[in-house]
């Protein structure tokens, strides 16, 4: 993890280390009625070629060039699963591929975003376990901590709704802007307290947060495009702790359909995911900046019921 509204276009992957975490997210979903490109499909590794024997599942991705794939698709086949992952080019795509049932199970997204996609379609698309947070830093090429930044200076954001809300969130937590917000709720530009506010607040698409720096005195940057651009992740001045309540909407998992949650194969696959081969290598792909997270289905799914009735609540 959307009312029908623009979703930014994935920039072309690098084949390295620049995994796209929902990011992870996750951002904002176009409608169903959007063109769907056609996917590319990946052939699932040792395991998609084994024969009949396997059981072969469509997973929709992101990042199907990230180093773990391959170790988890030869711990899959060790149990009769195979993998063929589905790489999309832009973050609207997988979820109505996973309702339309063209892929199996997606893992793009954060529990915020399918929040979204599930509210603005009338979809019922439902994680079935947790893989991660990526936090959602601050960077400045002109100062060296938020204490530094001076009042009324210009602060980029991500301006996908998604994204965009969790870095005002962001914002309030470093003391920067004062939001009028009631907790639970997914804040906007409106909710920004101008007169209480330190700084002003600068949405732009995020891919170009990062290359905003030279001209604003701090961004927020979404993992990935920080890593794009070669941002030195341990120079952030701020982020939260991915562990705290707060990062709750954001944390990434497998979803698919909701018939489907209680398939024994799918928790094969997540639970092969947190195997320590793996996710060292989601960690090591997301710079150092990943936090694995391990909930369960369940959980996850009380937590996505309550974040689309906040959302829904928002609304009016």
């Amino acid at each position: 993890m959307s009312n029908p509204q623009s979703a930014p276009t994935l920039p072309e992957r690098k084949k390295s280390k620049t995994p796209l975490f929902i990011a992870i997210g996750a951002v904002a979903v176009v409608g169903i009625g959007a063109a769907i490109v056609v996917p590319q499909l990946i052939g699932g590794g040792a395991g998609a070629g084994a024969g009949d024997e396997l059981r072969t599942y469509k997973i929709g991705v992101a990042d199907s060039s990230a180093e773990y794939w391959p170790v988890l698709e030869d711990l899959l086949e060790e149990e009769g699963i195979a993998l063929d992952l589905v790489n999309f080019s832009e973050y609207s795509l997988p979820n109505p591929a996973t309702t339309e049932g063209e892929v199996d199970l997606n893992l793009f997204q954060h529990l915020d975003f399918l929040a979204e996609y599930n509210n603005n379609t009338g979809e019922d698309l439902q994680p079935i376990a947790g893989t991660l947070v990526v936090p959602l830093p601050i960077y400045s090429e002109q100062y060296d901590s938020v204490e530094e930044i001076p009042d009324g200076a210009e602060i980029a954001v991500p301006n996908d709704d998604s994204n965009l809300g969790r870095a005002l969130g962001v914002l309030e937590a470093a003391d920067l802007i004062v939001l009028t917000t009631e907790d639970g709720q997914t804040p906007v530009l409106e909710d920004i307290d101008e007169a209480a506010s330190r700084v002003t607040v600068t949405p732009v698409s995020a891919e170009q947060t990062a290359a905003s720096l030279s001209s604003v005195a701090a961004a927020v940057v979404n993992n990935n495009f920080a890593l794009d651009a070669n941002l030195d992740t341990d120079s952030a001045l701020f982020s939260l702790d991915p562990a705290d309540a707060g990062s709750a909407p954001y944390i990434n998992a497998f979803v698919t359909r909701a018939e489907d949650v209680d398939n024994e194969d799918f928790a094969t696959i997540a639970r092969l995911y947190h195997d320590p081969s793996v996710t060292d290598l989601v960690v090591a792909d997301s710079g150092g900046t990943a936090v694995i997270v391990d909930q369960t289905g369940e959980e996850l799914r009380e937590s996505l019921a309550t974040i689309q009735e906040n959302k829904l609540a928002a609304q009016g």
